[in-house]
Formats: C-alpha cells, structure tokens, sequence
C-alpha cells in the first residue's frame, strides 16, 4: 500500500496542523502498518487529539495515538473475525429462515431442470424430536417472524405481563351479548371497505411545518362561518348581531370560545371569538352565572344568546345545542348485508417494560382463533414514549422494526383470510408526527395479502359494508377532558358531552388551541379531518377508562390499550349489520353487540 507524505502534510494542513519531516514518515508508516489511508489515518488522529485533549503533534502524541487506539482498534477487529469465523454469522432466525428458503428455491429451481433417477435421489432425515414439515412462509409462527434479539440487547419478557390470570375477562358489553358466540367468517365473507372522504381523503406524505397565522385564521374564521349558518338555519335565527354592539334586549351572537389568558379555561376566564362577517373578529368576555347548564371548550363554535348593555361583557341566557350531520344512507352497492364481526386494537403492544411484542402475538392468536371478517389496529405500533427507544437502546433503525412488527401480523394472521386496517398515531417513532397524518406507507407488501390489508390515514372514515366507522388513534377524551369546563344540575357524563362536541361540532379534532404535543397542519385538518357524516360507529382509544356508549345514535367505543404500563390492557369486538337500503323503517343502530376484553 503506497502512501503519500505530501498528501499527510495537506490534510494536517487542513485542521491547521504543520510537523516535522520525521513524525510525517513515522505517520506514513502507521498507515501501511494499520492499512489505513491518508485521509482516513488523518482524521482519526485529529479525533483522538480533540477527545483526549492534546495541543499540538509531537513524537509522544503519535505513540499514545498508536498504543491507546490504533493497537486496540487492530485487536478488537481481530477478535471480531475470528468469533465470526467461530460462530460463521451468527444470525437471528428470521435471517436462518429466509436462508433456508432462499436455499429451498434454488433447488426447486434445479431439480425441474434435470430428469429424477432412483439412484439420485435424496431422502431428507426425520427424527421423531424433528418431524418433516414443509416450510412455507405462512405456516411460520409469529414468534418465529418476531425476533426481539434481533433489534434489542435486552428482549427480556415482561414478569407482570405473562403471570396476568384474567385474559379474556369480558370488562363492558353493549347490546344483546346473551349466548353470542364471537366469531367470523375471516376470508370466506364478501367485505367492501372504502374511504370516505371529508371532503378529500389523505392517501400520501406532505410537506408541514410551515403555516402562516392568517392561514390558521381563515381555518378557524370558515369553521365559525360555517357551523354558524348551519345553526341559524336549524333553528330559524333571524340573524347574528355583532358583539360590540350594545343592546338593551337579548341578542343572538355567534362566535368560538377561547381563552381570555394562557392558562387553563374556567367559568371566569370564557371570552367569546366573533366571526369576521359580523363582528370582524373581535372579542368579548362572557359571563356565565345566568346558565344553570353548559358543557364549553377552547374552539368550540358556539350560537349564544343574552343581554349585552354596554358592548364589554355579554351575560348568556342561552347556549344553543350543536347539531350532528345526518347519517349515510347505504346503497345496495355498499356490499354484504350479512352480519360480520369487526375486532379493534390499539397499541403500544408492548408492554414498558419490555420489547417482546408478547401482547401482539396474543393478539394474533386471538385473530385465528376468532377469525374477525375486520381487524382495524390502531398505532403506536413501534412506541415513541417506551422506555427503550427514549434512550435509544435498540440496535436496529426504528422503520425495520415496524416493518418486522407489521410483516408478523400480516403473515402471522393470513390463515385466518381477516382483513387488516392500520391507523398510524402520533406516537408512532418511525411516522411523520403531524396531524392530520399521512397512511403507513408498505410497497413491498406480498401480491397476495394486497387485497386483504388497507392502509389508512389517521383520522379517517371508512365504510365496511355500508356501515360508516369514524376512526382516529389520537386521545382525543384526554385532549378534550382536560379543557372542558361544565355544570349540570343533575347527573352528568363526561364522555358522552365530550363525544357529543366531537359529533356536533363535526371535526376529528375540534379543539383550539390543541394539546401541545399535537402538531396540526390547519390546512390538512380542514380538508382531511372533518366528518363527512355522523358516523354509525365511532372507535376512539383513550388512557381513560374502556366504555361503550350509545350518543346522539353513533356507538361510540374506546376499547382502551393493548397494554397498560406493565400489565395486559384491553380490545374491543363488534357485530355490525347493514339495514337494507328498502326495509322502509326507520334507523335502527347497525351494531347489534360489542363488547371490551381483556387481551
């Protein structure tokens, strides 16, 4: 290996570094000795001066150089071959399996090429401990697809997880659950699923991060404008009058509420944000002692009715009720009638404790045990707040874990034919974290599962046979629940009012300003996170507790969390059934049953 001295000098020249003719030969000469060239010996050197902190190049620096890193360096790749020679690779098995087949294929391959003869032919050896089986990859097992040690030093399982006794405990129910018996029909049923969109669906990546506040303002100022008119028509409201105005009889104000300061909203702190067509924009406080009822959050689009005497403060007498959109009206066309099972699953799947994804495999077992005609998991499948990719222990880059996460379960469950939803969250580490956020994107998923697994964007609406579900993987009760303000005189439930804001003020994500870990593009949000309709059934998973609730006519479900910190959590299962377009009655609820249980 030559080495050339003038090429040392310029690089040292480089970081500003000139030495003696007898140091450059002496560096020239660590060069062939450790086969290393001269940018690459140069910029080790200066490395090693900045870490240990050396001032200066001399003859002593160069054999602290040698001796405390060129040698070890040297010893280390020595003991790295040689154990690689020991051990020929050592690999995890998902490695070991796709070299057997990779091998298997090519002997297929030659083997239809020549003319079999007794004589040649190779009897493969069984052993009663090592029974002959055909290896395909869908007869692998889950655990064999998922290798935790191939992308965690420490896949231990979690301790709490696996000495849980109470799986399958049914936790709520909903409906007539006497005597069902939950099962699918999987690949055998006739399924049509399609997305809905509100008014345009997300299918790809775009460009976030840049918003200008006026652009943010047309957003809000339209959704005022909007939702406004739609209340003045339901309930024969002549027109708005401004909010400036002073008026010594009840007046009608449309507006959003907000905030009066940076903290969280109260009875005192209400102040209420006009539109732009009649009151530009401007703001007035609002009192609230007159309302023996009311249930507000920050961004809520709201018709107010009261006494405004001196245009600085408007006393409500009135809050106007939101009103829901109609439902979808299916069509013959919208595909089976027959009654399907639908089961829903949100992550993390894995507990925090540890990496092993043991509560996805019970999960896929789950799956071909009951073989749901839907399965619509929810993310984070890869967590961005577990512990192990906080402090970046895992070995492998975040997007080939979730692609091993995702391959499991769509080989792992292809004997049971379901078909597969994914919703992405916020929370998923290798997912661009922006909301309204963009589906999974997976283009090397096998030809033959394409028809069976869809990739939807988070929040999104679908269609499964005409029944409308309203999907999204945000904790929108947390989000909500934490900036509500209410009173009731009687018995009040905080998700169902919460619920109800979702469905009436017709948005995934009403809230304004949002929870701050929530980066929202207004934009997107306005195009792809309205509701299209009310849908039949509303899935939110929540950290709150599970519950199935009936709320202006839409099921509502949180069927909670795979895991719960270090123990099993919970996932939900339905019966829906379409009405037929012409059975001439009126809406009856297309979900006959659902029930929350524990994995």
């Amino acid at each position: 290996m030559a080495v050339s001295a003038q090429l040392l000098v310029q690089e040292l020249q480089i970081f500003g570094l000139e030495c003696e003719e007898a140091l450059i030969e002496r560096l020239a000469e660590l060069c062939v000795l450790y086969g290393q060239n001269e940018e690459g010996m140069v910029g080790e050197l200066i490395a090693f001066c900045t870490s240990t902190r050396k001032d200066g190049l001399t003859s002593e620096v160069l054999n602290s150089f040698e001796h405390e890193f060129l040698s070890k360096r040297l010893s280390k790749a020595g003991h790295t071959a040689s154990r690689d020679s020991r051990h020929a690779g050592a690999r995890d098995i998902v490695s070991i399996q796709e070299l057997i087949e990779v091998e298997e294929e090519e002997e297929t391959l030659l083997n239809s090429y020549t003319t079999p003869s007794k004589g040649s032919q190779k009897r493969a050896i069984a052993t009663p401990e090592t029974p002959l089986t055909k290896r395909s990859v869908s007869a692998r097992s889950p655990h064999q697809l998922l290798s935790p040690s191939s992308f965690s030093p420490s896949a231990t399982p979690s301790q709490k997880y696996n000495s849980r006794s109470n799986g399958g405990e049914v936790v709520t129910s909903f409906g007539s659950v006497q005597g069902v018996s939950w099962s699918g029909r999987g690949g055998a049923s006739n399924v049509s699923l399609k997305v809905l969109g509100s008014p345009e669906s997300l299918t790809r990546s775009y460009k976030s991060m840049f918003q200008k506040l006026l652009d943010i303002r047309e957003v809000l100022t339209y959704k005022i404008e909007e939702l406004g008119s739609e209340l003045k028509e339901h309930y024969k409201i002549e027109a708005f009058t401004p909010l400036l105005v002073p008026a010594q009889e009840p007046v009608t104000l449309l507006g959003q509420i907000g905030c009066d300061s940076n903290g969280k909203l109260n009875h005192k702190s209400v102040i209420l944000e006009g539109d732009r067509e009649h009151s530009s924009g401007a703001q007035i406080p609002v009192d609230l002692s007159e309302l023996k009822e009311y249930s507000l959050f920050p961004g809520q689009v709201v018709v107010v009715e009261g006494i405004n005497t001196t245009g600085r403060k408007l006393v409500a007498t009135r809050l106007y009720e939101g009103v829901p959109l109609p439902f979808h009206q299916p069509t013959e066309e919208a595909g089976d009638s027959e009654q399907i099972m639908v089961l829903v699953a949100c992550g993390p799947y894995t507990t925090s404790d540890s990496i092993t994804f043991d509560p996805l495999l019970d999960l896929i077992a789950v799956i071909n045990r009951d073989r749901p005609d839907v399965c619509i998991l929810f993310g984070p499948f890869l967590d961005a707040k577990h512990e192990q990719v906080e402090s970046c222990l895992l070995t492998s880059p975040f997007e080939d874990v979730f692609k091993q996460c995702l391959r499991t379960i769509i080989e792992g469950t292809r004997s049971s034919g379901s078909h597969l939803v994914f919703v992405p969250s916020l929370r998923d580490v290798h997912h661009e974290p922006v909301y309204p956020q963009p589906p999974f994107s997976c283009p090397d998923l096998p030809r033959e599962d394409k028809k069976r697994v869809q990739f939807v964007s988070e929040p999104c609406t679908l269609s499964i046979n005409g029944v409308i579900f309203g999907l999204t993987s945000t904790d929108l009760l947390f989000h909500m629940g934490a900036e509500e303000i209410s009173s009731s005189s009687g018995t009040s439930d905080r998700f169902s009012r919460i619920l109800k804001h979702i469905l009436t003020q017709r948005s995934y994500y009403p809230l304004y300003p949002p929870q701050e870990d929530a980066a929202i593009d207004y934009d997107h949000l306005y195009a792809c996170a309205q509701l299209p309709v009310t849908p039949d059934v509303f899935i939110t998973p929540s950290e709150l507790r599970y519950f199935v609730k009936d709320v202006l006519g839409c099921i509502c479900v949180n069927p909670g969390r795979l895991t719960k910190g270090q123990v099993g959590g919970t996932f939900g299962r339905l019966y829906i059934r379409r009405q037929p377009a012409d059975s001439g009655e009126g809406r009856r609820s297309p979900c006959a049953a659902a029930q929350v249980v524990r994995i």
